[in-house]
């Protein structure tokens, strides 16, 4: 059995109250109309010849076209997703804004059986949100990492 595991940066700015997260809506036709629970930390997939947080470095880069800000990360642990996939994520304090991101992109069969390819967006929206409006958007699985993060920089719900 292949073990998928991902890895991500979350990327936060502010604090107490006012503490916001970086989110990405889902590119592709499967996540175009929702939005609760389509939300995520920029991340993805990683080998077992890579070091996790190099590999939330990088995907960072890939998913948003733009370089990792500067600073310490903090290791926010690791989650298992529904699918079975496990996410591990650091938090690093920044700011960037969303009008800036260019998304990587993927390619896929669209619609599904025409043999046709379509490449879509990794993200099609970046957002900044406050805990309490991210908690509802994003992935549940992911939640654990907004509270781990609230925890670990004093930001009480």
């Amino acid at each position: 059995m292949v073990v998928r595991r991902s890895a991500g940066i979350l990327l936060y700015r502010g604090a107490g109250p006012a503490l916001e997260v970086l989110l990405g809506h889902m590119g592709g036709p499967f996540w175009a109309r929702r939005d609760a629970g389509a939300w995520t930390v920029p991340k993805g997939e990683y080998g077992a010849d890579e070091e996790p947080l190099a590999a939330a470095r990088r995907e960072f880069t890939e998913e948003l076209g733009l370089p990792v800000p500067g600073g310490d990360p903090l290791d926010l642990g690791e989650v298992r997703q529904s699918g079975g996939k496990t996410v591990a994520v650091w938090a690093l304090a920044g700011d960037l804004d969303p009008a800036e991101v260019v998304p990587g992109t993927f390619r896929m069969e669209w619609p599904r059986g025409s043999g046709r390819m379509a490449e879509f967006p990794e993200l099609d929206r970046v957002a900044w949100f406050p805990l309490a409006e991210a908690r509802e958007r994003i992935v549940t699985a992911q939640r654990s990492f907004l509270d781990r993060l609230a925890g670990r920089v004093g930001a009480g719900w």
